[in-house]
């Protein structure tokens, strides 16, 4: 059997952060290394939890779990974060990737949703809220106009993409074009060679301005 995917959960909310740990810890394939309610407690242990994936939240008592992320990925460049959070503007959203989240989730998204975000960005993807990726979307259409460099793309990646910048997960696209989740894993890898990117974030904004 693999390897569980080592999640930690920074949350001040404390009904909650339990919540999510207890059932992390309970689902096959997963396990909550580590708990923290503050963003100086995860700065100062996370880097001796090593963990896989840290899920965070903005709104912390003191820092906020977006200046967190900014000190934490110097320290953990292999770490994946995804933001678990209830704020939807535009500005949090692109702080947030831009200090270094790789997904971003709103807190009212079921729990299975939950585990399978975990899973699709240990894996390399970039997991977002439907909201949340529409607004990124929206966003980036500042040019409608395909420029030369996506002029390079299959009908089939671009159809990848146009699930990409829809938000929706590798098994929603994999159905939808009736290939297998492992096809559309090839395929992105594709693109990212294509586009010279390196996340799911970089490829819709590269593909929808130019």
């Amino acid at each position: 059997m693999s390897k569980p995917i080592k999640v930690a959960v920074v949350d001040d909310e404390v009904d909650l952060r339990e919540n999510i740990a207890a059932f992390i810890d309970a689902a096959r394939g997963f396990s909550c290394t580590s708990v923290y309610s503050s963003a100086e407690d995860a700065i100062a242990r996370l880097p001796l939890d090593k963990p896989d994936v840290i899920l965070m939240d903005i709104n912390l008592g003191g820092m906020s779990g977006i200046e967190c992320v900014r000190r934490l990925k110097p320290q953990m460049p292999e770490v994946q974060v995804v933001m678990l959070t209830v704020f939807e503007d535009t500005e949090k959203i692109f702080s947030a990737l831009t200090a270094g989240a790789s997904g971003y989730l709103l807190k009212r998204l079921a729990p299975a949703k939950l585990l399978e975000a975990i899973r699709e960005v240990h894996e390399g993807g970039s997991p977002m809220s439907a909201p949340i990726a529409r607004k990124v979307v929206q966003s980036l259409q500042v040019v409608p106009a395909r420029g030369d460099e996506n002029m390079e793309l299959s009908t089939r990646e671009r159809e990848v993409l146009d699930g990409l910048a829809e938000g929706q997960a590798y098994k929603q696209i994999a159905d939808k074009l009736g290939v297998s989740i492992h096809t559309v894993r090839n395929y992105i890898r594709r693109i990212y060679e294509k586009l010279h990117v390196c996340s799911r974030t970089e490829a819709v904004a590269k593909y929808l301005r130019n």
